[in-house]
């Protein structure tokens, strides 16, 4: 989000599926619900085989799947859903995931909503890739849609936190988003029982201590504080996702080393291949 809290523009990676029809769907209601300009992106990811043959066989092979993926973009941009919105088409024969950063730098993108599959993640698009790496490799803010939500206006949002010093920073970027969304923000922290078990009371007093740096001033009133225990962050967030009744789970990553690093095992990448509602994550 730019500094003057204005989602100005919207990147939502396109490989013709029903997934990322869902994507298309809920960035365009946030498109219009912000006057934000909405990219789709399509990566043709060419084969090494075709790049190397000679130029004008190659020129063909390119030219083929380009008129593909033209053909199929019209049909999306005939949709209803889109009209009113500034919509601008990027097709790049891109192969890697990390090469999205290229086409964010390039279009200033203040936010990625993309359409996960599962466990495979987004298909073609990222050829040999699955959503946590691509979420790995993003700058800005990713939301991850893995089912059709109609006119998506979310009004609760649970944050997993450590409280550490580290996430300062980057849960200050989060807030910011949620409560330009309007979102109340339930921020939890899933006490686990292993070696880094914290009791309530000094839990609070590190939490404490954080949000006084987070909110020289205030808390927001729209902010709730929640400490509960569970066998599992996973389990936790779930649990208290369901309790919330919210909307979105928010995630902060670690960047390249994933979200594995943040979460225990592989909860990170379960929570954005797995969770049914939406997730978003922001990178540390």
């Amino acid at each position: 989000m730019n500094p003057d809290g204005v989602m100005k523009r919207i990147l939502v990676p396109v490989d013709f599926s029903p997934h990322s029809e869902f994507a298309i769907e809920v960035a365009a209601t946030l498109a219009k619900d912000h006057s934000s300009e909405l990219y789709l992106f399509h990566m043709l990811g060419l084969a090494q085989s075709v790049l190397y043959q000679d130029y004008s066989q190659k020129e063909a092979e390119a030219e083929y799947y380009m008129k593909i993926a033209r053909k199929k973009f019209k049909v999306i941009l005939d949709n209803p859903q889109l009209k009113g919105i500034e919509v601008k088409v990027i097709l790049q024969n891109y192969k890697l995931f990390q090469e999205i950063n290229n086409v964010v730098q390039e279009n200033a993108i203040d936010l990625i909503v993309m359409g996960s599959h599962g466990t495979s993640g987004v298909g073609e698009i990222f050829v040999g890739s699955n959503t946590e790496k691509v979420v790995r490799s993003i700058e800005v803010p990713v939301l991850v849609i893995k089912e059709r939500v109609h006119d998506f206006n979310p009004k609760v949002v649970v944050l997993a936190i450590d409280y550490k010093k580290e996430q300062l920073e980057v849960y200050k970027r989060a807030v910011q988003w949620f409560l330009a969304w309007g979102c109340r923000i339930c921020l939890i922290h899933v006490n686990l029982p292993n070696m880094s078990y914290t009791s309530t009371a000094r839990m609070r007093e590190i939490a404490a201590e954080f949000m006084q740096q987070a909110h020289p001033e205030k808390i927001p009133e729209q902010i709730d504080q929640i400490f509960i225990s569970d066998y599992s962050l996973e389990q936790g967030l779930y649990y208290q996702a369901g309790e919330e009744d919210a909307d979105v789970i928010g995630v902060l990553t670690h960047g390249r080393k994933g979200l594995s690093h943040f979460f225990l095992g592989s909860v990170g990448e379960d929570l954005v291949n797995h969770a049914p509602i939406p997730v978003m994550t922001f990178k540390m």
